[in-house]
């Protein structure tokens, strides 16, 4: 019977450290593909913002390299933008973005997807790829490329946790315990030469892109945001019969001055649009967000928030439960709670707050190592794994990095099924100052071998001290509170067998 339950623990742990981990399927990088258009027009005449303080500094610094060397090819990429120019900044960086992930890149810049599959945006710059052959070689953007590295990695660095931390949100809400289908992609790209302060957004195939521009304060509501689009979008889409059944509530947004067009042309749109508001509200506890997200068109909002009270309170995943939300919809209640709603008569403006940014201690370069350790457990590099963890430990460094490659070293024990070791681990990191992610999970982790161990007191204790853990991760205070119950429940058990 121990065994078997040490073989549960360590499946259970190995489903969670892989949840815990970074963001399933998804990626944190700069494009090269990116780079080279956004160079290519930034030496062609795109100004927009260049004055601005929120600009990546590197993004000057290119375009003065690429001016002191010349490349013949910028006079006719200068022709090109002329002839493609836009009424607006944004439309003119916006096609080019498209563009840019619709190619696979240098030296090519062949369609990584069918033309039938990328927006018509792409497919009017068809012509753009021999010149940016032409000035990727002319002009050593392969040297400028590499050069920019350690901007991308400090603007990397800075958005890794919040982001990991946003999408494992979003999929703890959703009780989603991947990234989506299989063979689709969540890929987020930082751009260190766009207008700054800027999210976009792209679904190609099985692709979707977010797209990042420097700004002062970081974009992770909107990463979550398009995650949440992600991961619901293909959902409602499969929907759609439901939806129709509902159509004439989308038709009381009409007169919404906020909402964009294609919401009010598209019901399936408008409903995604609408589950995602609502979910927002719901992870963020706001409730003011769901009368906002009312009165800028998105009218079942408000009924999807009440709905989702309900969902969580079971154990299904969102996207099995949907369509009984939707068939659940009461057309001539929502009808009246919308005709209630006072819309706004103006798009509204989510600006983003620019401030001067205090600047951060430099992070250890042993953290960047550590980075990696998660992804050779996913690759079953176990061995390489543990290699990373016992270098950082035999370098000086702070005890929260200490702490964190103890952490690390504590998941490979419980991934080999050694609970004595992941224990003796465990509590290492917990005497050294570790930050709140490890510190939290590691209490988590210790409540689940001590249930393993029929120690359900134990478990309980520990449990209680992931809640107390200041700043720790909202996944870890969840599962101790959920699991907590069972600990509890055990000991009740436990209790009246000895009685």
């Amino acid at each position: 019977m121990r065994s078997a339950s040490l073989f549960l623990l360590s499946a259970i742990i190995l489903a969670r450290v892989a949840w815990a981990a970074e963001p399933p399927q998804g990626q944190l990088d700069g494009s090269r593909s990116l780079f080279a258009v956004l160079a290519a027009i930034n030496a062609a005449g795109y100004d927009a913002e260049l004055n601005s303080p929120s600009n990546e500094p590197f993004r000057l610094q290119l375009r003065q390299q690429i001016a002191a060397r010349k490349p013949n090819s910028v006079r006719y990429l200068k022709e090109f933008f002329k002839a493609h120019r836009k009424l607006d900044w944004n439309d003119e960086l916006s096609q080019y973005i498209s563009y840019a992930l619709s190619v696979d890149g240098p030296p090519d810049f062949k369609w990584r997807y069918s033309t039938e599959h990328t927006p018509p945006a792409a497919n009017a710059l068809e012509d753009m790829a021999p010149l940016l052959k032409e000035f990727w070689a002319q002009a050593n953007l392969e040297q400028l490329w590499q050069a920019a590295q350690p901007a991308y990695d400090r603007i990397i660095a800075r958005y890794h946790a919040p982001v990991t931390e946003a999408i494992l949100q979003a999929n703890a809400y959703l009780k989603n315990p991947t990234s989506g289908a299989r063979g689709r992609r969540f890929q987020i790209y930082v751009d260190l030469l766009g207008a700054p302060n800027q999210v976009h957004t792209r679904s190609f195939v099985d692709d979707y892109f977010v797209v990042i521009t420097p700004s002062t304060e970081l974009r992770v509501a909107d990463v979550r945001r398009a995650y949440l689009h992600y991961l619901i979008d293909p959902v409602a889409i499969r929907k759609t019969e439901s939806i129709d059944k509902k159509k004439p509530l989308c038709h009381l947004a009409d007169n919404a001055g906020a909402l964009a067009d294609i919401y009010k042309e598209d019901c399936v749109l408008l409903f995604g649009m609408s589950l995602v508001r609502a979910v927002e509200a719901r992870i963020d506890h706001a409730p003011a967000e769901v009368e906002e997200s009312m009165r800028e068109g998105y009218i079942l909002t408000a009924y999807f928030a009440e709905a989702l009270a309900g969902y969580e309170k079971q154990e299904t995943a969102l996207r099995l439960e949907l369509g009984e939300l939707i068939d659940d919809i009461n057309v001539r209640k929502e009808r009246g709670r919308i005709s209630a709603v006072q819309f706004y008569a103006e798009p509204v403006e989510h600006k983003v707050k620019v401030q001067v940014a205090e600047p951060e201690p430099p992070a250890s370069p042993l953290l960047a190592q550590l980075d990696e350790v998660d992804q050779r457990i996913r690759a079953r590099d176990i061995e390489g794994a543990r290699r990373v963890c016992r270098s950082v430990l035999e370098q000086a460094a702070p005890e929260a990095v200490h702490a964190r490659a103890f952490f690390d070293l504590a998941k490979i024990a419980a991934l080999e099924k050694d609970p004595d070791l992941s224990k003796q681990l465990f509590e290492k990191t917990l005497s050294l100052k570790a930050e709140p992610f490890e510190a939290a999970w590691a209490h988590v982790y210790l409540a689940r071998l001590a249930m393993a161990a029929q120690e359900p007191d134990e478990a309980i204790s520990q449990y209680t001290a992931a809640l107390a853990v200041a700043g720790g991760s909202e996944q870890a205070r969840q599962a101790a509170q959920t699991e907590m119950e069972a600990a509890k429940s055990r000991l009740q058990q436990s209790i009246q067998g000895d009685q």
